[in-house]
């Protein structure tokens, strides 16, 4: 049994999961390494995680569990889902971190929005590419996300997923509401789709897609995204990466893994070098972004429709 900071860590030569090429010791001294670049994307957020716990398959953690230590920080927040209170963990701190390393814990995804405030700290618009599709069409999905916001005034950053897709942050002014940053990224991808919808697709229904890469504007108001330098639970263990612009059409998800990020960043922490000043939001994009009904929504209403239609 080893500790650190005042955790006791167990099992660390133990595989990670299946296909991970890592031991829950690489996942622990990971995390340790860049937690003055992960903290502050955790930091007063409701937080979910992903564990694998060995011979189990991989499953999202909200709720704390009840042998949860008393200094781990928690908050309630009300799910209307499953109507209750479910009690999520605030990792603000290296021990909470590496608490939740010893728990298996994968994967982080903080809300976009923190505790004890009312509005989304970025706007986010996710790239996802089809199964099986080359990570240069996700790209060039990016760089159309890129000139939407530029024609609007706008700027932002961009990290891999760590899975197979990117991510697009801009960081709001805290005076921008929720309803209306929901709103700006709805438009903000229909903007990018409309420059070459050859490439860019907002449509919500993957049968609607058409081989193209999905711009979700869905990661709004309460929704999560996994935080930059997080792990995922896929093969190698790669993790969510900072990429500028310049260097997107050079790298690939692959690149950057528990096991290469460290060296990769030495001591910069590029994701918050990177990061625009916060942002107001134009009034036209706004506008018409509320004119714009809610994927989520629509295709529930869709595949009612032809649900209806397969009956009929």
């Amino acid at each position: 049994m080893e500790s650190r900071a005042g955790v006791e860590l167990s099992n660390l030569d133990q595989p990670l999961f299946d296909g991970a090429d890592a031991t829950k010791r690489d996942l622990v001294d990971y995390l340790d390494a860049v937690r003055e670049r992960i903290l502050p994307e955790l930091r007063d957020r409701p937080l979910s995680v992903i564990r694998v716990r060995p011979g189990q398959e991989p499953f999202m953690q909200k709720n704390v569990p009840k042998y949860t230590p008393d200094w781990v920080r928690t908050t309630q927040v009300w799910a209307e889902a499953s109507r209750r209170e479910v009690s999520y963990a605030l990792c603000d701190d290296r021990r909470t971190l590496l608490w939740f390393a010893n728990q298996r814990a994968v994967e982080y995804h903080p809300t976009l929005v923190r505790v004890g405030q009312a509005h989304t700290t970025h706007l986010v618009l996710d790239l996802d590419p089809p199964a099986g599709d080359a990570f240069g069409h996700v790209v060039s999905a990016a760089l159309l996300v890129r000139q939407a916001l530029a024609d609007s005034g706008l700027a932002g950053v961009v990290k891999t997923s760590g899975a197979k897709g990117l991510h697009v942050f801009v960081p709001l002014d805290e005076r921008v509401g929720i309803e209306d940053a929901a709103a700006a990224t709805r438009a903000l991808a229909a903007r990018a789709e409309r420059i070459d919808p050859d490439v860019a697709t907002t449509a919500y229904i993957k049968e609607d897609r058409g081989g193209k890469v999905f711009v979700d504007s869905t990661r709004s108001g309460g929704a999560t995204v996994v935080a930059a330098y997080s792990p995922r639970v896929r093969p190698g263990v790669p993790v969510s990466f900072p990429v500028s612009w310049d260097d997107l059409d050079r790298v690939t998800p692959a690149d950057f893994t528990v096991r290469t990020a460290p060296g990769l960043l030495a001591d910069a922490d590029p994701w918050h070098e990177r990061m625009p000043p916060q942002q107001t939001l134009p009034a036209d994009l706004v506008d018409e972004g509320h004119g714009i009904p809610i994927a989520r929504v629509q295709a529930m209403h869709e595949g009612k429709r032809r649900a209806r239609a397969r009956r009929q």
